[in-house]
């Protein structure tokens, strides 16, 4: 394919055909908004934190909860025995997070040192992950023993 062909069929794209490059950079509507995905299946505690994390880092959050996990199929009556009955319990509320802008990308924002905390340290990965109530930024993530 030549280049001016290349660029006239990337020139017809839309927003609603642009896809994922990989599984670490998603796009879903969240709330009738279109966003780049953050995590999914966040607690409340989760959210409470990336939510002020990026808010801080001047990104639009949206946050919608997650659908319910598929329940499994109930086990097969065997003929002449009663069958249990089960009642499983209700799954752990959880959410969805989004930001508004789609070249947002989790693992980009973190080894790219694009993100910094409220007192204006670089965020590293133990502390997105919240293994580190504080970032240390000053030791590099390969010598940091997680």
């Amino acid at each position: 394919m030549t280049l001016k062909k290349l660029r006239l069929s990337y020139k017809h794209l839309n927003s609603q055909q642009i896809m994922a490059i990989n599984k670490n950079h998603e796009f879903e509507e969240l709330g009738g908004v279109k966003c780049a995905i953050v995590e999914k299946n966040a607690s409340k505690e989760r959210v409470a934190f990336l939510k002020d994390l990026l808010e801080t880092n001047q990104f639009e959050v949206v946050v919608v909860p997650s659908p319910p996990p598929k329940a499994a199929p109930p086990p097969k009556p065997v003929e002449g025995e009663a069958v249990p009955v089960v009642v499983a319990p209700p799954p752990p509320e959880t959410f969805t997070i989004g930001v508004t802008n789609l070249a947002f990308n989790p693992t980009n924002a973190i080894f790219g040192r694009l993100l910094r905390t409220k007192d204006g340290h670089i965020v590293t990965q133990a502390y997105w992950y919240q293994k580190e109530s504080s970032s240390h930024d000053e030791i590099p993530y390969y010598e940091n023993k997680l």
